[in-house]
């Protein structure tokens, strides 16, 4: 969980960088990017621990 944390503040970083300096558009695409990855990783993470409940 700490790692996702991470990896968001990451992304909001250059996204915040990438909108506030002038010609560094790429680094909100990469912020938009790397939240995006980040967020299904962490999907696919959940929904593979769900699936290991034992049937009762």
């Amino acid at each position: 969980m700490a790692l996702f944390l991470l990896i968001v503040l990451v992304a909001v970083a250059l996204g915040i960088i990438g909108v506030a300096a002038d010609g560094l558009g790429y680094l909100l695409a990469i912020g938009i990017v790397v939240f995006a990855v980040d967020v299904i990783f962490f999907a696919v993470r959940v929904s593979r621990r769900a699936g290991r409940r034992p049937v009762r």
